[in-house]
């Protein structure tokens, strides 16, 4: 290869490096006969995690439409994965990108992000998630010149991503597994894209698909998620609570738990793929579902300064 073309950016590469991710087989000695617990390991994506896939599809969409011409921004809130995704896509593609997060988000992701040259708006974390989503959507409305707002929780391309990709990825991989379709399906709600999408998908091919929604704790919380039900909770547009059947209450101490025995298996994950597998084994020690699906949704690199990781804190 020339020097020249060395210099060439190449991002379809990257892009078609998003989805199609492993399905892994999770072995606890608790599960019933019978039971499979499957997972897809979503950290195997370019960004590290579920996000890649509605941020691309996302950004792929305004582009074909033309919100980001004429050097217009792509501005959103973000408490960290999607950030991530958003700038790495925004670099590979040339497309500034502008970031409303709170300021207690960890350090991994703000490195990350800053890293692709995203610029950052910090806001108080003492104000909540939910304060970053009304700055961004109060920068738009001062700047429609500057930003485009991309709004994952009102962009029917959040959840179209996750019905078009992740849960036909599901069918196709279960199948080869089990010959059927998942009879259960356990997920939370961040901007509610990925139960959304998902759900849709499975009970479109199962309608008797029993679908749980984890539900962490109002504090500390399981970041990226959210427990909606609160006074005031911004309820994210695109969530189809429709396809709930359960909502499972998850703690902190309960998800980390499981990030600790899933690591003693060689699976590094985060908070929210600890709360799902939490939750999604305690749906299988009912014994009325033969294979349940859910998602490692990133990776555990992205957790090392919230302290979970620290010697002395891994379970037996």
């Amino acid at each position: 290869m020339n020097s020249a073309a060395a210099t060439v950016r190449t991002p379809s590469r990257l892009l078609e490096a998003v989805g199609n991710t492993p399905l892994i087989e999770l072995g606890f000695d608790e599960l019933p006969p019978g039971t499979r617990l499957l997972a897809k390991l979503e950290s195997a994506n370019p960004g590290g995690s579920v996000k890649d896939r509605p941020v691309l599809h996302m950004l792929t969409r305004a582009l074909e439409q033309g919100h980001l011409a004429a050097g217009r921004r792509l501005l959103d809130s973000s408490s960290g994965n999607a950030g991530i995704a958003y700038a790495q896509f925004g670099a590979a593609l040339g497309v500034g990108v502008t970031l409303v997060i709170p300021g207690n988000a960890n350090q991994e992701r703000l490195q990350r992000i800053a890293a692709h040259g995203a610029e950052l708006i910090l806001t108080d974390p003492i104000e909540g998630y939910d304060h970053a989503v009304h700055t961004a959507r109060r920068l738009a409305r001062e700047h429609p010149a500057r930003y485009w707002y991309c709004d994952q929780y009102s962009n029917d391309d959040n959840w179209k991503a996750h019905y078009e990709t992740t849960g036909r990825e599901i069918l196709e991989q279960v199948f080869e597994v089990t010959g059927g379709p998942p009879d259960a399906f356990v997920a939370g709600v961040g901007t509610g894209e990925t139960l959304t999408g998902v759900g849709r998908r499975l009970r479109q091919r199962n309608p008797r698909v029993h679908i749980v929604s984890i539900v962490p704790e109002l504090f500390p919380g399981i970041e990226g998620l959210k427990p909606l039900g609160q006074p005031g909770d911004l309820v994210p547009a695109i969530l189809d609570l429709s396809l709930v059947d359960r909502r499972h209450l998850v703690n902190l101490d309960d998800a980390l738990s499981m990030c600790r025995r899933l690591a003693r298996q060689g699976l590094f994950v985060g908070p929210s793929s600890g709360g799902y597998v939490h939750a999604a084994l305690a749906l299988a020690s009912e014994g009325r579902h033969a294979t349940i699906v859910t998602l490692l949704a990133d990776a555990g690199e992205r957790y090392g300064s919230t302290g979970m990781w620290r010697a002395g804190t891994a379970d037996n």
